[in-house]
């Protein structure tokens, strides 16, 4: 049944769309039947949570950190990570880059972009990120892969249409100089929109798993 929806999301979209399977309270036979079926990515919001399926499940699984990630529990993480997608400081860059030279590897991240009207949700403006990538260069245990953003929660089909086309306009602006391969933007209720607006990487969990925990 979970797979049957993974497949039906998957056969919705582009094929150039990778889909993280948002697994965060999940136990471990939902993510291995999923991982069974061919799907290795597999998001978590929590370090705790993260970690510990780790080291229950394959070592192959792809494993997105998709939450607030705080810069005293990037060391947890840093030895198998496959992306960090909420890079919103550049205090957190900086660790993840030491952490990154500690454990001899080139960590992937994303930075978060704040596009929402919403003040709870995280991520530099525009402005802030330029600045941002003007001294991420010298960063040698990072890779920047490209933007995140989280929309509004909220069912105005234009504002959402303006965020998510705002961030693939700055995307698209800046892309080809700092060599990006990832937009990521869209879970389970706007990922459709998302992709029609040039997301390229969506985070759907209930839609996949059922409701959370």
């Amino acid at each position: 049944m979970i797979v049957a929806k993974l497949n039906q999301i998957k056969d919705s979209i582009p094929e150039n769309v990778s889909v993280v399977a948002v697994s965060k309270t999940k136990p471990v036979n939902d993510i291995e039947q999923v991982y069974n079926s061919g799907h290795l990515d597999f998001g978590e919001n929590k370090v705790q949570e993260l970690c510990q399926k780790y080291e229950a499940l394959p070592k192959d699984i792809r494993w997105h950190m998709i939450g607030h990630l705080q810069r005293n529990k990037v060391k947890y993480i840093a030895p198998f990570v496959h992306l960090i997608h909420g890079v919103d400081s550049e205090r957190l860059l900086n660790e993840i880059n030491k952490q990154g030279a500690k454990n001899n590897r080139v960590i992937n991240v994303l930075l978060q972009i704040h596009i929402a009207e919403e003040s709870t949700k995280f991520g530099f403006s525009y402005d802030e990120a330029e600045t941002v990538l003007l001294n991420a260069n010298a960063l040698e245990n990072v890779r920047i892969n490209g933007l995140m953003g989280m929309a509004s929660y909220t069912d105005n089909t234009i504002q959402l249409k303006r965020e998510f086309q705002d961030l693939n306009n700055f995307y698209n602006k800046l892309q080809s100089t700092n060599n990006w391969t990832t937009l990521s933007m869209g879970m389970s209720n706007d990922y459709r929109l998302a992709v029609s607006l040039g997301s390229n990487m969506i985070r759907v969990g209930s839609l996949i798993f059922g409701s959370r925990n």
